[in-house]
């Protein structure tokens, strides 16, 4: 059960990720400026409550299933790989966010722009970690 829950966890991350990565962030980067920025600021604040506690709670699912029965390193390995989105955004997407929630909307224009871009491209390391230790943890529960 712990390796299911990690697993659900860890697709779930990946899912939402994806979106991000794949639809939200691209249709919103059709919009004006100061309309792009004012749509990220709440969706932001919105996934990153969801994507953090998926990834901390996975992570700790996926390193419990492996200490419970010590047998299976695709499920450390997953936690882990999920848990590594926690610190990869505190360490390299924390400056971009910062800058982007600071920024009025009434300010937006090419430098907001330009953080908008930069911020889509480092959500999609998040993304594909998210596939990774989803890939990772559904390995472990093969025979």
């Amino acid at each position: 059960m712990l390796a299911l829950a990690a697993l659900m966890c860890a697709a779930l991350f990946a899912g939402a990720a994806f979106y991000v990565s794949f639809a939200e962030h691209p249709a919103r980067m059709k919009l004006d400026d100061r309309a792009a920025l004012a749509q990220w600021k709440p969706s932001y604040d919105r996934a990153a409550l969801l994507q953090a506690s998926l990834a901390l709670l996975g992570g700790v699912l996926g390193a419990a299933a492996w200490f419970r029965w010590q047998s299976n390193w695709f499920w450390l390995a997953g936690g882990i790989v999920l848990l590594l989105n926690i610190p990869y955004t505190l360490l390299v997407i924390w400056r971009t966010n910062g800058a982007l929630k600071a920024t009025p909307p009434d300010a937006a224009g090419p430098a907001s722009r330009a953080l908008l871009i930069r911020w889509g491209q480092l959500h999609w390391v998040r993304t594909l970690l998210g596939l990774a230790a989803t890939a990772l943890i559904a390995r472990g529960l093969l025979p």
